[in-house]
């Protein structure tokens, strides 16, 4: 997953919003949490039980990525990790632990 550098996730001048980095991390997350149900057949209502995002060094003004795993995957709840980067993806900008309420929409 990807977002491009422009003023909409600006923060100061030539660097990506923290707000805008988390934000990419958490929709990488949930779209690798969604495809792993996928891939089980498994349909849910995903919630948020926490999420803790390290910043590690700043944005600049270039192209974001960013990739989720899952770790776990229960029953009921899912756990995840998060990498952002921009240039190299060994040297990551932010990453996120993610904890997901997997509930059945069922119930």
């Amino acid at each position: 997953m990807s977002v491009a550098f422009e003023e909409a996730v600006e923060g100061r001048p030539e660097h990506f919003h923290g707000g805008a980095t988390g934000g990419l991390l958490e929709t990488a997350g949930y779209a690798a949490l969604r495809a792993e149900l996928a891939k089980r057949d498994r349909e849910a209502l995903l919630k948020p039980i926490n999420i803790t995002v390290q910043y590690l060094s700043a944005g600049k003004s270039r192209t974001s990525y960013a990739k989720g795993r899952v770790t776990k995957l229960g029953r009921r709840s899912a756990n995840l990790t998060v990498e952002a980067w921009q240039d190299d993806r060994s040297r990551p900008i932010a990453t996120a632990v993610m904890n997901v309420l997997v509930a059945d929409p069922k119930e």
